[in-house]
């Protein structure tokens, strides 16, 4: 009878060849598979690299075309929102200005910046733009403040005086008070515009930042260095007089003014005046003087030339 029964030595070494065989064979395919595994994890790698930089690149040509959030309102693109018929006032040269307006407010307006104003204020609200630099000094009237629209900053005020220095083309904004109080908030038109309102006295400032969009409110205009230097002389000059000749109150506004004013000198060398001019537009100021003085003094101004007419003082 045959033996057909294997023995165990058989049988193990059977199992071993079969399963070197199994090796063999995966080993086989794991190696044409490699290749193939690389090739497929580089195309991967690559196909992901290409979408971030499209994403990239997308988002770099969105932010450099669409508006800025932050972008500055310009002084064409504020005098085209209103509708009344205004005046523009260019100074070319290379003095300020004196503009004087229908409410008795006058504007010192530096060299190479404009103004915009109405011929005579109407309404409720008395509105003017400025680009550029300009010293206020307003009429007080409570039943119709007065709006100063500069860039991407509203001023707003009853009867007081203060600087705005608004250049298109310089990265700040500023507001500095001289007399009285005035309130600063930023302009509506302003995609990110925030609803903010800032009180300033005398002897404060604000520094608005385009770049960030950010207000900086200056407390004490004498520690900072760049207000203090850039202060003119009407920002520092006083105006109150006690028992002063008229001729040195004439010349303290000449220099405040940067005007030339003539009067009769030998009719007016006895005069002497106690007044206080701190806070009143330059006509008002003339008008004050020449009323002190009577005996029919009056004044005319002509721009930046001013002629003082008088017999003497009483």
């Amino acid at each position: 009878m045959p033996n057909d029964q294997l023995s165990s030595d058989a049988v193990q070494d059977a199992l071993q060849a079969t399963w070197n065989k199994i090796e063999r064979t995966e080993k086989n395919k794991k190696d044409i598979e490699k290749p193939v595994l690389k090739l497929l994890k580089k195309r991967w790698f690559a196909g992901v690299a290409a979408v971030l930089l499209l994403s990239l690149l997308s988002g770099w040509l969105y932010n450099q075309n669409r508006p800025s959030q932050n972008s500055k309102l310009t002084y064409s693109e504020l005098i085209n929102t209103n509708d009344e018929g205004l005046v523009e006032q260019t100074n070319n040269s290379d003095k300020p200005q004196i503009i004087t307006l229908s409410d008795g407010s006058s504007v010192l307006l530096q060299p190479n910046s404009k103004l915009s104003y109405p011929k005579i204020f109407v309404g409720d609200e008395r509105k003017v733009y400025l680009s550029g630099e300009g010293f206020f000094e307003i009429s007080k009237n409570p039943q119709k403040p007065f709006f100063v629209f500069a860039n991407e900053i509203v001023t707003k005020v009853v009867g007081t005086s203060f600087k705005i220095k608004a250049y298109d083309n310089q990265p700040n904004v500023e507001v500095v008070v001289r007399t009285g109080k005035v309130k600063v908030r930023s302009n509506a038109l302003i995609a990110n515009s925030k609803d903010q309102l800032i009180v300033l006295l005398p002897n404060q400032a604000l520094r608005f930042v385009r770049k960030n969009f950010v207000f900086n409110k200056i407390t004490d205009i004498t520690l900072d260095q760049s207000l203090s230097q850039s202060a003119s002389n009407i920002e520092q000059l006083g105006f109150e007089f006690t028992d002063i000749p008229v001729a040195q109150i004439f010349k303290t506004i000449e220099q405040a003014y940067l005007v030339k004013i003539d009067f009769p000198q030998t009719k007016l060398k006895d005069c002497y005046l106690t007044t206080s001019l701190g806070d009143q537009p330059l006509p008002e100021k003339l008008k004050i003087i020449c009323k002190s003085l009577g005996n029919n003094t009056s004044y005319e101004m002509n721009g930046n030339q001013i002629i003082i007419i008088s017999d003497g003082c009483n």
